[in-house]
């Protein structure tokens, strides 16, 4: 599992060990700069959980998880945000760890979803859909004065797509209080997950003028003369024309 040092760097907890005496580990699911996240499963009531682990040199006096959790909680009424369930600690060869226990969401990363496309893409159509309903997301976590802070395909679950997408987003970054770049970034980071989910550089030439209307070639200067807010970029995908497929 790991050593007695005053840095861990992993904490490779294994398949049935239990967390806390409450939750048993099923397998991990992640690892970051902050820690590493494991399904779990709640004992007493069967319930999947996921079991974020932070490492101490990365939660000074639990900070970092605090934060994370005031976050998550003040987004509760966010469709788009995972629901925290509560904090716990644990033993780790002598050190005290630090676990914040959050709802286990099913689905996939848009990164793997993506493997699974034709292309490895999305068409422009499909893009649309997703767009909406991340900037969706984000306009109403921005509505109540936070941020997201580091947008990308690797930390948006897929849930369900048809006509639209049902998302949530992982890791929510803290930086300090949310300010006028914080917005700006996470609207920069909406188009470039649009961009990225066509098939980013090696397809963008042959898109529709539509598309390249609101990739603006990426420049970011751009994208924020067209699209102050989140609002503005979700309500012209709601009323842009289409003229081609």
């Amino acid at each position: 599992m790991g050593s007695c040092k005053s840095r861990i760097d992993r904490f490779c907890l294994r398949p049935d060990e239990t967390i806390a005496d409450k939750y048993q580990v099923i397998e991990l699911l992640g690892a970051g700069w902050e820690g590493e996240v494991y399904l779990v499963n709640e004992i007493r009531t069967g319930i999947a959980r996921t079991a974020k682990l932070f490492f101490p040199q990365r939660n000074p006096k639990d900070r970092t998880l605090k934060t994370y959790a005031r976050k998550l909680h003040k987004l509760r009424q966010c469709p788009i945000v995972i629901h925290y369930h509560t904090m716990d600690t644990i033993d780790f060869y002598g050190r005290e760890i630090s676990v914040l226990i959050s709802e286990y969401v099913e689905g996939e990363l848009l990164s793997t979803f993506l493997k699974h496309q034709k292309g490895r893409k999305l068409n422009p159509f499909q893009a649309l859909h997703l767009l909406h309903a991340l900037t969706e997301g984000i306009e109403s976590i921005h509505a109540s004065r936070e941020y997201h802070g580091d947008l990308h395909t690797e930390n948006i679950i897929v849930q369900r797509f048809g006509l639209g997408f049902e998302l949530k987003l992982l890791d929510m970054f803290n930086w300090g209080a949310a300010s006028g770049e914080n917005y700006r970034n996470d609207i920069c980071d909406l188009v470039r997950v649009f961009y990225d989910v066509l098939g980013g550089a090696k397809t963008y030439s042959r898109q529709p003028p539509e598309v390249k209307a609101i990739c603006c070639g990426l420049k970011r200067s751009l994208i924020l003369r067209k699209f102050r807010t989140a609002s503005q970029l979700r309500n012209y995908v709601e009323t842009m024309e289409w003229h081609r497929c």
